[in-house]
């Protein structure tokens, strides 16, 4: 196996969360984060906010970072000099939410948003530059909310539909996800209305909330993907995919059951579940991931996401972790972090061995621990003690199966590196036939 890019010495991660120079933080503190490439530079726009243990006070206006290679992120600063008046005279904010960043016709534009807590008298504004580390100006709201509306203006997510047209994704749990169109030449809606709901749940509380989507379109499948977060950010928030032909939807998960279904019970039982909380049993593991953006590089797609520490869950960073799709289109997500490894040929000895592997059932709440998965030399393969058989079918796809049944398992295996061993891995991640998402390292 070929090495990764060797992550270079850092501060111990609890030394940078708690860190008063934000220089230090590198991922670190970093909420809600977007992604997006330009020239050489990967930036991250993310909220407004630090550990509660950290002693500094800090500037607001939507922090900003950037990266040559994906793996170590330098502090740039804040986009905007605090929360726009017109915000903050809607919301009273201190801090601004789940920022964004696109270019359209060499213009960028800053979406932000401005809310208090567990309220939707929200705002969603939008800033213009020319240049993606500014100066911005602001350009004012794009869509507010208050009691009396159903939607909440925040989280704003920008995509292209397949004819260039641009639409807002945005919304939390008061009244669902929501797509709205806009126009390109303003960034704001075409309409006044709250546009299109494309997916909700039954229990608005912050236990049973969907929010932070992310939408992109994946032209060899020729869908458009809804990703959104569930379930409380403190504790067992977890990333869900469906996916739509058209840019309103319906957008279906594996099973074919709509994201925007509320009536359907269990509410958790809808979605591709992804990624959760988990601990492998060398203590490697992260609490609460969530509230994801997506980067399409050159073909190679990374999930960009936030994640709270097993021990630590007031302490939170920035995780860049490498997404591959399966044979019928659907994401899975690497255990492991970035390090600038790539795809390349897994040979079949080098499965060979015992695995520590985690599954993401939907019923799980919190903190998903790991099993055994061991592969023989015999083609048989042992997961949670029952026996099974495997092949390889590609440069790094598995199958697993049973004979006598319709059972299966598709699985992508990749170099990595392991944060927790700080060495060199072999990694696998996939999804049964029952759309169960499933991903595993090899034990050393």
């Amino acid at each position: 196996m070929k090495g990764p890019f060797k992550p270079p010495h850092y501060l111990s991660e609890i030394e940078r969360a708690l860190s008063d120079d934000v220089s230090e933080w590198s991922i670190y503190n970093a909420h809600d984060p977007s992604i997006i490439k330009d020239g050489k530079y990967y930036y991250v726009f993310s909220t407004d906010t630090k550990t509660s243990s950290t002693n500094s006070k800090i500037a607001s206006g939507a922090q900003v970072r950037r990266s040559t290679n994906l793996v170590d992120w330098e502090w740039v600063g804040h986009a905007l000099d605090g929360v726009p008046q017109e915000a903050y005279e809607w919301t009273k904010a201190e801090g601004l939410w789940a920022p964004e960043v696109v270019k359209w016709d060499g213009q960028y534009y800053l979406y932000y948003c401005a809310s208090q807590f567990g309220t939707n008298q929200s705002f969603i504004g939008v800033a213009t530059s020319s240049s993606i580390e500014g100066p911005w100006v602001d350009r004012g709201k794009v869509f507010k909310t208050s009691k009396e509306n159903k939607p909440n203006a925040i989280d704003p997510n920008l995509i292209l539909d397949k004819k260039g047209t641009p639409f807002m994704i945005y919304g939390s749990f008061f009244g669902g996800i929501y797509a709205i169109e806009l126009d390109k030449k303003t960034g704001k809606p075409i309409e006044s209305n709250e546009g299109v709901c494309i997916a909700k749940r039954e229990n608005e509380t912050k236990e049973g909330a969907v929010e932070g989507p992310y939408m992109v379109y994946h032209p060899e499948y020729d869908m458009y993907y809804l990703f959104v977060s569930y379930d409380s950010l403190f504790s067992n928030y977890n990333v869900r995919v469906g996916r739509s032909k058209h840019i309103t939807g319906p957008f279906l998960d594996y099973n074919g059951r709509d994201l925007n279904d509320d009536e359907y019970r269990p509410s958790d039982d809808i979605g591709n579940k992804i990624l959760a909380g988990y601990s492998f049993r060398d203590g490697d593991g992260w609490m609460a991931p969530g509230h994801n953006s997506i980067l399409e590089d050159e073909g190679h797609y990374y999930i960009c996401h936030h994640a709270r520490m097993l021990d630590r869950k007031d302490l939170f960073c920035m995780h860049i972790r490498k997404v591959v799709w399966t044979s019928d289109g659907w994401p899975v997500v690497s255990p492991e972090r970035y390090a600038g490894e790539g795809l390349e040929v897994i040979e079949e000895n080098e499965l060979l061995g015992n695995w520590d592997a985690i599954e993401f059932g939907r019923e799980i709440e919190g903190i998903n621990v790991s099993f055994d998965f061991k592969f023989l030399e015999n083609a048989d393969v042992n997961i949670h003690g029952k026996a099974f058989r495997w092949k390889k079918t590609d440069d790094i796809t598995v199958q697993i199966y049973q004979e006598d049944t319709n059972f299966s398992i598709e699985l992508k295996v990749l170099p990595a590196w392991d944060w927790k061993s700080n060495q060199k891995t072999l990694v696998f991640t996939g999804m049964d036939n029952t759309g169960t998402c499933i991903f595993g390292k090899k034990l050393p």
